[in-house]
């Protein structure tokens, strides 16, 4: 069962920023360049918290990026700028976005809550794809030492009646908090404190499986130090239910208040999160291509030759990104474009051939593209071991079609592959099926907006 809970958020306060100047995209979508933008934008920009700069002068032992996190939140509380809500709250959210690449407007729509912990093999919470050891090492360091939640994760569930959806949003209040971001996304927020309403959301999602869509690494850091400090106080990982897991029905009758409402056994068993019914309209995934650089003796003419027998290759005329996303998008089944320096191909995979190479993964795996990708092109048609690709040395993973053909352009990459997006069915598919595909397999926009609200566990 999914166990969810309300949380008194810390916000930032109205009176001392204006929120544009302050919130960021999610530390794993920073760039070097996003990093000085925000650092130059507001000196009470999260991100001084979620992903500090490295000084010289910085020790392992002493002052460093985790340090001067924790110490500036600790100040931001002090002087207000941060303010503790006066009660327990759900968030409603909504996202207005524009589909990159087309004209069509999408809303997607959730609600931010503490999600309890659980380990995979409970079957409550589902990964999709795979993740960066160096990732989970840098969050755990910084959760320590912060204590807090400044960002959210995205955890996917499905609900057709859309019964959650209604209570937020059918005669719901006025957002209390409108930002556009970087992208153009207009983001609002607001609260739900209705005790009564509150504990019908919690009994509504109780029978919920969720999976992952964005957070992995954070997720699973969580969850390693949930197990650490219910070891350090004598408590059980997962305890049983108590009380708070009444059903919607039962706490239909009753008139709540907010002591009643329910709460994690202790605070590091939950965490925050945004959750999304999949059912619903408004979810859009975009592809994340791969861009390979420090191939050994790499050649256009060597990499068609070796991938002739599983792939179909059609020369493409030049080396423009929307014509190459073009030919890519109107062809069915699996396919990837190749962009080297002496041309580009479109590569269209012959099912039968390929399937005698991916045996070590199930029949539902070797249709995905990414994994005709990895399995196939990445580990035997080009040699890259599962360490050069896990420890980020010789993939680059990219959003945007026109840096990753630009890369190869200016000679700073050996090969790009453009991919086409993972479907919503396939991430379902694999995910209730216990298996998980390649990292970076998925791009789910726009991104949740860091610095809307903040659990501090302290």
């Amino acid at each position: 069962m999914a166990r969810i809970y309300p949380f008194r958020a810390f916000r930032y306060n109205p009176a001392k920023v204006k929120l544009e100047d302050v919130v960021t995209q999610p530390y794993d979508k920073i760039t070097p360049e996003m990093q000085d933008r925000y650092y130059a934008r507001n000196p009470l920009n999260l991100i001084r918290v979620i992903l500090g700069k490295h000084f010289p002068g910085d020790t392992e032992e002493g002052e460093n990026v985790y340090t001067r996190a924790a110490d500036t939140l600790n100040a931001w509380r002090k002087d207000q700028v941060l303010v503790e809500e006066a009660e327990p709250a759900i968030y409603g959210y909504s996202q207005v976005y524009t589909v990159p690449g087309t004209t069509e407007t999408r809303e997607r729509r959730g609600f931010i809550a503490l999600g309890h912990l659980y380990d995979y093999a409970d079957q409550v919470v589902y990964r999709h794809e795979q993740t960066f050891p160096k990732h989970k090492s840098d969050r755990l360091a910084l959760f320590k030492a912060t204590r807090a939640y400044c960002e959210q994760i995205y955890m996917l569930y499905n609900d057709p009646g859309f019964s959650v959806e209604r209570l937020l949003f059918e005669n719901g209040p006025a957002p209390d908090q409108a930002v556009v971001d970087d992208y153009g996304v207009l983001h609002k927020l607001w609260k739900i404190t209705d005790p009564s309403l509150i504990r019908i959301i919690v009994g509504a999602m109780q029978d919920k499986k969720l999976i992952i869509a964005d957070g992995h690494h954070r997720y699973e850091t969580s969850v390693a130090y949930s197990k650490e400090r219910a070891a350090e106080l004598g408590l059980p990982f997962n305890p049983a239910p108590g009380s708070e897991t009444a059903g919607a029905d039962e706490a239909e009758k009753l008139h709540v208040t907010a002591t009643d409402l329910p709460t994690p056994a202790y605070p590091e068993a939950a965490m925050m999160m945004t959750f999304v019914n999949m059912a619903a309209p408004g979810i859009t995934i975009l592809p994340t291509h791969r861009v390979l650089n420090g191939l050994q003796n790499f050649s256009a003419d060597d990499l068609l030759a070796k991938a002739g027998p599983y792939f179909d290759a059609a020369p493409l005329n030049g080396s423009n990104h929307v014509a190459l996303k073009a030919a890519l998008d109107a062809t069915e089944g699996v396919a990837f474009v190749a962009v080297t320096a002496h041309g580009s191909w479109l590569l269209t995979a012959k099912s039968e051939a390929i399937a005698p190479k991916l045996q070590e993964f199930s029949p539902r795996q070797r249709q995905l593209d990414v994994v005709q990708l990895h399995g196939l092109l990445f580990a035997q048609i080009l040699g890259l071991s599962q360490e050069q690709v896990t420890k980020l040395g010789n993939v680059k993973y990219l959003r945007e079609a026109s840096e990753a053909v630009e890369l190869v352009n200016k000679g700073e990459a050996d090969v790009a592959f453009l991919t086409k997006p993972v479907t919503l069915q396939q991430l379902r598919d694999v995910a209730f099926a216990n298996e998980v595909m390649p990292q970076k397999s998925t791009d789910f926009y726009p991104k949740l907006l860091s610095g809307l609200a903040i659990y501090a566990l302290d």
